[in-house]
């Protein structure tokens, strides 16, 4: 049975129609809140085109950022409504990529800038679903000819980014042009909106916010509608104060530790202290440098600029919940080495993990440098070791994570002690910069010539670490009475 459409989605349908059906060749925007119904909104305009075509015939041509799974589910999704609208066995698909209903087509194509698009028509509509996802340089030359010969409707589909994106840059042109005209182009409809008609969505969306924070990028652009800008600071005043903790620093390590050569005593009562009946569950990340053979910690940091360093973050989890999946995250220790050999930290880390903090999960970055480090705690440590290997979308989904973290209240640094460890974490959150890529990831960073930010990413690493934890969940049987 053919879902109905809301209110917002027929508004839509209605200026795309009436500009296929009068000739008027329109440019369309769309934003739609994430889980909004934009993809529902395509298939059932798709049915409809086909069936008011399926004699004159003429081609509907819709691109998406990706083939799989994107262009496939569009396909999928045509084809459900297609038998929803009683029309199975009356279509037929084509060559892989194409619906036809009598003499009318949907043909789908992938938008991805390494696909070779064939030559086609779009006579019907010409539609770019997640279009903020998509090269603009890619559209411009592959896809909008296909329209330009038969003055096709075209409509771009998405939620927001920067504002750089092929969207944006529509919704822009179409906003200037209903300044003009008065003619609406541009149609945008937020998660508020949305909620409006489906209170199970407004339900779902305050959990996401509750997880994610209103502040983070994802929040803002796929809910809110928002755009962001290009470069902004990766953890501003409010996040920082956020991440603030009343706890002491090594409260709860279960004997002694080593502190960049010494020895520290500290608390077995961190149960107690925390108000659980159990003693915590450590966690750890590991930002890994490079060595240096000639000179070790203090006189590397004391060079403008200093070396990279090796630091680890150990955390302690608390879950209010058995079954909460987002722990409360107290950073209760770090350790700081700068040029220290890797031979020479193998043994140091392995002691620290197993016989120290007895971590349940820890977080290493193994890229370069570091796999060597990380391939030997994962032999000694077995799947206690996640090994993080950085590229664009690994270190973009750290960060991600870690916001999410900060601005659910999940992540708290452990008390202001003066240290140079404190010194240095703080300064990095306060100087880490975010970039925001076209491809909807960001980068965060300490630009090269203000300082470094080794302790900004254990501190990731280690909000990841926390996340591949699983607490155990106790089962017991209940007895029958006699």
């Amino acid at each position: 049975m053919t879902q109905r459409l809301r209110p917002y989605q027929v508004e839509i349908a209605r200026a795309v129609l009436e500009s296929i059906l009068q000739g008027k060749g329109l440019t369309i925007s769309v934003e739609i809140a994430r889980q909004g119904g934009k993809n529902e909104l395509s298939a059932q305009l798709e049915v409809l085109l086909l069936t008011l075509f399926l004699a004159r015939g003429g081609n509907i041509i819709k691109c998406s950022p990706t083939f799989k799974p994107q262009t496939i589910n569009s396909m999928l999704r045509l084809k459900e409504r297609l038998d929803d609208a009683g029309l199975a066995g009356h279509w037929q698909p084509e060559l892989g990529y194409m619906v036809r209903l009598g003499q009318a087509r949907a043909i789908f194509f992938s938008a991805d800038e390494s696909s070779n698009v064939v030559g086609a028509t779009a006579h019907i509509l010409l539609e770019a679903d997640e279009a903020q996802d998509i090269a603009s340089d890619k559209f411009d030359k592959d896809f909008r000819p296909m329209g330009s010969t038969t003055n096709c409707t075209t409509i771009f589909y998405g939620t927001a980014w920067d504002d750089s994106t092929l969207l944006e840059r529509v919704k822009q042109t179409n906003l200037e042009l209903e300044r003009k005209d008065g003619l609406r182009r541009h149609f945008e409809y937020d998660w508020q909106i949305i909620a409006r008609y489906t209170p199970r969505y407004a339900l779902y969306v305050e959990s996401e916010r509750q997880r994610l924070g209103e502040e983070h990028p994802l929040f803002k652009t796929q809910y809110c509608l928002q755009t962001i800008t290009g470069n902004v600071g990766f953890l501003n005043a409010t996040q920082r104060a956020q991440m603030r903790g009343d706890h002491p620093r090594g409260l709860g390590a279960r004997g002694w530790g080593l502190e960049n050569g010494k020895t520290a005593a500290v608390s077995e009562t961190a149960a107690v202290s925390w108000g659980t009946r159990s003693a915590p569950t450590y966690v750890a990340g590991i930002d890994l440098a490079g060595e240096d053979e000639e000179a070790q910690d203090h006189a590397l940091r004391s060079l403008k600029p200093r070396k990279d360093s090796t630091v680890v973050t150990v955390g302690a989890l608390e879950f209010p919940d058995p079954l909460t999946k987002e722990p409360l995250i107290r950073i209760v220790e770090h350790y700081w080495w700068t040029g220290t050999r890797h031979q020479a930290l193998y043994q140091r880390l392995l002691d620290l993990l197993k016989n120290v903090w007895h971590v349940r999960k820890v977080a290493v970055d193994a890229t370069g440098v570091g796999a060597a480090v990380a391939s030997f705690l994962s032999t000694a440590l077995g799947s206690t070791v996640e090994k993080v290997v950085f590229t664009q979308q690994s270190k973009s989904s750290l960060g991600f994570d870690m916001l999410a973290a900060v601005n659910g209240g999940r992540l708290k640094m452990y008390r202001w002690d003066g240290s140079p460890e404190a010194q240095e974490f703080w300064f990095e959150a306060e100087k880490a910069q975010t970039l925001v890529r076209p491809n909807r990831t960001l980068d965060f960073y300490v630009k090269p010539t203000v300082g470094h930010d080794d302790f900004l990413i254990s501190a990731a690493l280690l909000v990841r670490a926390a996340g591949l934890y699983r607490p155990k969940v106790a089962r017991g049987t209940s007895r029958r009475s006699p």
